[in-house]
């Protein structure tokens, strides 16, 4: 099994710490969407990272479909969404919220840094970076109701999505959100970030 795409993605590193949290052995190839088009045209004729490739060359694209693939196949206890009820639809709702924080990040790292600076939409930037706090807001409120793992016991998709989009934003685009703001989420942040799976993937 082979991951493509660069860990600055924040949608590959969240695929690559999870796969190691189950458990899950893969072949990690730093392909970049620019840097390396061609070369990952060849791969997948999208170009969309991350990218999963089988033996047998068959492709998944979407960290989203790619984490529930590998769900599918970590087996008994390697799961990193609670089951059922309450415990899932509270993970659910943190995935989809850090899911957004990235989304929010890579639209305004795109339209200030690859755009030209006479072409850049600012009504678009102030909409998009309130987006991105009202995200994070949303999510600080969830890290201070706990001193553990979001959900549950032990970590889940939900610490892993939420711990990868805060070190995306934080990376890419440090001057949009004031993290003073958020100690609860920096708490969380460092907790993750301290693991072995995450140490062993860096962002950089």
């Amino acid at each position: 099994m082979k991951l493509i795409g660069m860990l600055d993605s924040p949608y590959v590193r969240r695929v690559a710490i999870s796969a190691k949290f189950m458990g899950l052995p893969f072949e990690h190839q730093p392909l970049s969407v620019f840097r390396n088009f061609y070369e990952f045209r060849a791969i997948n004729p999208l170009v969309k990272a991350p990218t999963l490739v089988w033996d047998d060359d068959e492709i998944l694209m979407d960290s989203a479909l790619i984490l529930d693939y590998l769900e599918e196949i970590a087996g008994p206890g390697k799961s990193l969404m609670p089951p059922k009820g309450t415990s899932r639809r509270a993970a659910l709702q943190l995935v989809g919220l850090g899911v957004t924080a990235c989304e929010k990040t890579v639209q305004l790292y795109y339209e200030t840094n690859l755009r030209p600076a006479d072409k850049q939409h600012q009504p678009w930037i102030e909409r998009v970076s309130g987006q991105l706090q009202r995200a994070y807001d949303m999510l600080e409120m969830a890290a201070a109701k706990t001193d553990g793992w979001l959900v549950g016991d032990k970590i889940s998709q939900a610490d892993i999505t939420v711990a990868v989009a805060w070190r995306f934003t934080d990376y890419v685009t440090p001057d949009v959100i004031d993290e003073s703001r958020y100690p609860a989420l920096r708490a969380h942040s460092a907790r993750a970030e301290a693991l072995p799976q995450f140490l062993s993937t860096p962002l950089e």
